[in-house]
């Protein structure tokens, strides 16, 4: 029989996580009450399986296959009861998640996961009635091309919804790690780390943006840099994770101002265009001009917003 899988949210993890959900067989549901954000995920994973044909990472047939086992409901209320795995893939942000998980929670869910990469799973768990069922399952973008699964155990978290969720990594073709429940988890609290001190040397004008990563690249080995991972992330994602860690963990993780402006003037990385580098049709390309100015992170934020725009 096969496994029903429902993902809340068709923003860029959502989107990503129901693509290879249903790659691995499972009918997917995938819930997103904006109507325009569902027809734009709809559009975008039939982009993903045509793109998967013509590079021959699937035939024409496993394409149609996992094409007919998604389904998009326009919210929790057109989903059946007792679907075998729910993710919750909404922003980042804790009263959203909590209300969400709640309705979803209702639903009863034989795995009940949250692909929160920073929020702890016991705040989370703090809105459900059996948390014992419920754990973080943090996806990496994008989806179909990271194999981590970072499954984060809450204090509730029952040993068995562990032992369902690092199966269910199995039957994804992902590859598990288990990990305590702590703001920011393993993954995001190194990840960020990284992230923020590059934004703050490109804000000192230290190096362009492309010659940062570049450095991480051929220095250390890292397959992207973290100025190009921040773009594919999210802009807005990181700050949020940012300020969730500055809550927990105190100023050494306080986003820098340049980090806040490129947001505010949407600037938000691959998925709207535009971040630290210019993302025309998924492809990267300029990053190498020096935004910033030497003196300061706060003093060279506004003289790297300037440069960029």
């Amino acid at each position: 029989m096969t496994e029903r899988f429902v993902v809340v949210g068709a923003g860029t993890m959502g989107v990503g996580i129901a693509y290879v959900a249903a790659g691995s067989g499972h009918a997917v549901e995938l819930v997103e009450v904006d109507r325009e954000r569902g027809g734009a995920a709809v559009r975008q994973l039939t982009q993903l399986w045509d793109r998967a044909v013509q590079r021959g990472k699937l035939s024409a047939e496993q394409a149609g296959a996992s094409r007919e086992r998604l389904a998009l409901r326009a919210g929790l209320a057109e989903v059946a009861e007792a679907p075998d795995v729910l993710v919750e893939a909404v922003p980042e942000r804790l009263d959203l998640k909590r209300a969400v998980l709640a309705e979803a929670e209702a639903l009863r869910p034989g795995l009940l996961g949250s692909n929160t990469s920073s929020i702890p799973i016991a705040d989370l768990a703090a809105a459900l009635a059996r948390p014992e069922r419920f754990c973080g399952l943090h996806f990496f973008n994008p989806v179909w091309a990271m194999a981590l699964l970072e499954i984060v155990v809450g204090s509730a978290t029952a040993p068995e919804t562990t032992d369902a969720a690092v199966a269910l990594a199995g039957r994804l073709g992902k590859d598990p790690v288990v990990v305590r429940d702590m703001p920011g988890f393993a993954t995001s609290r190194l990840g960020v780390t990284l992230g923020l001190e590059a934004i703050r040397m490109v804000a000192d004008g230290v190096a362009s943006p492309a010659d940062v990563d570049k450095a991480m690249v051929l220095g250390y080995r890292h397959p992207i840099g973290p100025l190009e991972l921040t773009d594919l992330v999210g802009l807005d994602v990181r700050l949020d994770i940012a300020r969730t860690l500055q809550a927990a963990y105190g100023d050494r993780f306080a986003a820098p101002p340049l980090l806040a402006e490129l947001v505010s003037e949407g600037r938000l990385g691959r998925k709207v265009g535009r971040g630290f580098y210019d993302w025309t049709d998924g492809i990267r390309s300029g990053g190498t001009e020096i935004l910033g100015t030497a003196g300061g992170a706060s003093d060279g934020a506004g003289s790297a917003a300037g440069a960029a725009r």
